[in-house]
């Protein structure tokens, strides 16, 4: 293990480590954890002010998580999760943000966390077998392992609309919200998207505006959460029990516990559909998926519940003309990622609030004023942006990376992501992503995928030191063959019938590729033990007189 100033790279400043984690977040906070436990040497850099990764930014009005918040939290510590108690079914941003200032300070992270610190370079030195890894501000640390953990939704999505810096009134991303108090009251406000941030947004700005203009381009299904405070009863019931609760999370596809069926929906009468319909989304959350076993996978059965959806916003928006504005109808229920709302379509009926509906009347600018449509102008005394995040690629392809043979990541993804188990890149070794493009991730409960990803690569990290080896790298025909399974998971799965960010297709330009893997995460496991198993199958090495290409292994993925 190093921890020392040398001269590496002709920088006689240059820090030397074992190891340098990206990111502060969930994922960075117990890479950083485990390796230290580990007695690696290792720092993590972060551009943000405190840990908490997407949490610390996203402070918009409603920001809330779609997962429980009982399973929303590490699983690797017991003190920790006997110490720390939830307060709501689903937690606000404030309460999971305080929650990971929490485990900070109870593992005492921070003193091993360069926080405003951002990462603008990093170059793989095939002689010394690291990775010099170069700051915004020009200071330079070295490390022979490098971890990406810059979260999946943290990078956001550029607006498309030309003006918006001539706008002279307040204006606000969902996703880099301001740390000081906001105010509404009285104002004119426009709302620019109707994902998730919108959908969560909406109902707390319509509370306080004297006026509330959402321009919606396509719209989205949206589950109740039926959000409420947790009873301390059931709180130290689960408790008790988290360990059995830990372990159905782990062995779950998605990696909590949410209801789980293979019950075909056109086995089932138009009554019986109704009624189980009914009974989910009265309970809230994710829970139709347990009533419903093939929503994802069948054209027609997913033609039923979405009739059934449209039925739902007709009961709960008064204005019949509005209440079909807000129905999807080009892509599948679920095909896009489904949220949970408070309130959302009920809020269409307060009198302070109009939705626009830009795709029949196109935004043409913003200008100093306001909104100007096709049909007419807008004035607004502020505007709030809920345009998403360029998912998954768009926080590591926004570090110039460059790997073997001076390639850049840039370039080795010109024509979309491809990555070996989600976890690492051919042409860049030593480098891992954490619940990057290939892995699971966003389809499930991320906390759980996160504790997945860095027990694995600190397993890797583990077995190279014992091994004395310098290098691993992902073999490229294992890479391709990843790519492929990914793919073929996906690909007669409805959700490749939306436009959504999972292919990339809300930022213009981005290449259309499934990103996550389908294949839910418990088949994902076993597919990664089963390579660690077989002396790290699909993977070669090198140590310090060897270049990789002379240590291979078999490169065939096995498939559950």
């Amino acid at each position: 293990m190093v921890n020392n100033m040398s001269k590496v790279d002709g920088n006689p400043n240059t820090e030397m480590l074992d190891a340098i984690i990206v990111g502060a977040g969930f994922g960075g906070m117990y890479m950083l954890y485990k390796l230290r436990e580990m007695g690696f040497s290792v720092k993590a850099f972060d551009r943000a002010k405190s840990v908490g990764g997407t949490w610390y930014w996203n402070r918009y009005p409603g920001a809330r998580c779609d997962v429980v918040s009982l399973d929303y939290s590490y699983g690797f510590s017991d003190e920790l999760q006997q110490a720390w108690t939830w307060s709501e079914k689903y937690a606000s941003q404030p309460e999971i943000l305080a929650y990971a200032e929490f485990v900070a300070k109870e593992l005492d992270l921070e003193k091993d966390i360069r926080f405003e610190t951002e990462i603008s370079k990093m170059r793989f030195d095939e002689e010394n077998s690291c990775w010099h890894v170069t700051t915004s501000a020009g200071d330079v640390s070295t490390a022979q392992y490098v971890v990406m953990a810059t979260g999946v939704l943290s990078t956001p999505k550029a607006p498309e609309i030309p003006g918006i810096e001539d706008f002279e009134g307040e204006l606000y991303y969902t996703s880099v919200w301001p740390h000081n108090d906001v105010s509404f009251e009285g104002k004119t406000v426009g709302l620019i998207g109707t994902g998730s941030s919108g959908i969560q947004a909406l109902p707390e700005i319509a509370k306080e505006a004297g006026r509330v203009l959402v321009f919606q381009r396509t719209p989205s299904y949206t589950l109740p959460a039926r959000n409420q405070r947790l009873d301390s009863k059931i709180v130290e019931e689960t408790k008790q029990r988290y360990a059995e609760r830990r372990s159905e999370a782990r062995n779950h596809p998605a990696g909590h516990l949410r209801p789980l069926t293979d019950r075909k929906t056109l086995d089932m009468d138009e009554q019986e559909r109704r009624r189980r319909f009914e009974d989910a989304w009265e309970r809230g959350g994710l829970d139709m998926f347990g009533e419903f076993g093939d929503l994802l996978i069948n054209q027609e059965a997913n033609d039923e519940i979405a009739k059934l959806a449209h039925e739902k916003i007709d009961e709960l928006v008064k204005d019949p003309k509005t209440a079909e504005k807000l129905k999807p109808r080009s892509f599948p229920f679920a095909g896009r990622r489904i949220c949970l709302d408070t309130d959302f379509y009920e809020t269409f009926n307060r009198d302070n609030v109009e939705l626009v509906d830009v795709s029949v009347n196109p935004i043409d600018h913003i200008d100093a004023k306001g909104v100007v449509t096709k049909k007419g102008r807008h004035d607004l005394d502020a505007l709030v942006l809920a345009v998403g995040f360029d998912a998954m690629t768009g926080a590591l392809l926004a570090i110039d990376i460059e790997g073997r043979n001076g390639r850049s990541l840039r370039d080795k993804w010109a024509d979309g992501p491809s990555t070996y188990l989600g976890i690492a890149i051919e042409g860049f070794p030593n480098l891992f992503t954490i619940t990057g493009p290939g892995s699971p991730s966003v389809l499930t409960n991320m906390i759980t995928s996160i504790e997945q990803h860095v027990e694995w690569i600190a397993d890797l990290l583990d077995h190279m030191r014992g091994s004395e080896l310098a290098e691993v790298e992902a073999n490229v025909d294992a890479e391709v063959e990843w790519v492929k399974y990914t793919y073929d998971l996906a690909k007669d799965s409805l959700l490749m019938k939306a436009n959504s960010w999972f292919l990339g297709a809300n930022v213009p330009g981005k290449p259309r590729v499934f990103m996550p893997f389908a294949g839910g995460l418990v088949a994902y496991r076993k597919i990664c033990d089963g390579v660690a198993a077989q002396s790290y199958r699909g993977f070669h090495f090198a140590d310090k007189t060897h270049r990789p290409g002379d240590m291979k292994h078999e490169v065939k993925v096995s498939r559950p």
